[in-house]
């Protein structure tokens, strides 16, 4: 399907080059697809194979078919916390920095650190499908990395440490500090945190159960060490690891344009979010999806 042109529909699909992430969609509109669509098997195609898609042109789609649109793909998360939600649909992450009404309406400055979606969780989440809603002038980026080219590219000495490993992820370090906090004490706060969302260990190096490949399932935002090693170890090993995952070649960044709506398959990927200047405005809406596809080979659903 690479550089497709579906010229009776007026509908371009651009696919990645080989050995590139990212897929780029013109002409759908995503508000009248359903999940008997014969466009929703194309983009889940689209999504495991080029592992990022961009679908252009989406102006002005309201909450509810945003919604839709992710009940089409797949099967939406609700996010274990509530103070990320949209007031009216649970199902939307609010990522924003401009409060409604005089009122805080989700949550400022999310995802500025490289991770994968809820690593951290018993069954981590497939997709992630994001829309902007504001953007600020100096950030319009989100960056990926392909973890299954960098487990390709891995060399032997580290790549002893993650084969047949588990990894720990842990989301407790990136936690968001809410009012009913105040008068807790940070090891209240952290114990607390742990008790709702504790330490879950995934394989260090999964299998993808569409397409094969073998992928490092680790990153600097969520992993927080190897299961067994030594403290003194994990620190020496996992500073080499993230080291060479985050080398700029490694990186592909996506521009945001208006319009733009952004699906990805988190298995593969991780990404990260660019910081805004200190009084411009932003706010993302993200929905999570679950694809009912195991999310590695060999994990119970």
């Amino acid at each position: 399907m690479n550089a497709a042109v579906l010229e009776k529909e007026k509908v371009s699909i651009t696919e990645a080059a080989p050995g590139k992430i990212g897929a780029e969609v013109r002409g759908w509109d995503v508000t009248t697809f359903t999940k008997d669509s014969p466009e929703m098997e194309m983009l889940r195609q689209l999504i495991y194979e080029n592992k990022v898609v961009v679908i252009r042109g989406q102006y002005d789609i309201t909450e509810q078919e945003q919604v839709n649109f992710a009940n089409a793909v797949g099967r939406p998360q609700v996010y274990f916390q509530a103070n990320y939600h949209h007031p009216d649909y649970p199902e939307i992450f609010v990522s924003n920095n401009l409060n409604e009404d005089g009122q805080k309406f989700g949550v400022s400055g999310t995802g500025r650190y490289w991770h994968t979606d809820c690593s951290f969780e018993k069954h981590p989440l497939s997709f992630t499908s994001v829309r902007p809603i504001f953007f600020p002038k100096s950030a319009r980026e989100t960056s990926y990395i392909d973890m299954a080219r960098v487990y390709r590219e891995l060399p032997d000495d580290l790549r002893r440490y993650v084969d047949g490993a588990m990894a720990m992820q842990e989301a407790w370090p990136r936690y968001k500090v809410q009012a009913c906090d105040i008068d807790r004490s940070i090891e209240e706060i952290i114990e607390n945190f742990k008790a709702e969302c504790p330490p879950m260990a995934h394989p260090a190096v999964i299998e993808h159960p569409v397409t094969g490949e073998k992928i490092l399932y680790i990153s600097s935002g969520f992993t927080s060490g190897l299961v067994g090693l030594s403290h003194e170890e994990n620190e020496r090993v996992m500073k080499a690891l993230f080291a060479f995952v985050e080398q700029p070649k490694y990186v592909h960044t996506h521009i945001w344009e208006d319009g733009d709506l952004i699906i990805w398959d988190n298995r593969p990927l991780i990404h990260k979010g660019s910081k805004a200047k200190s009084g411009e405005k932003s706010r993302m809406y993200r929905i999570g999806i679950y694809d009912e596809l195991p999310f590695y080979v060999g994990i119970n659903q």
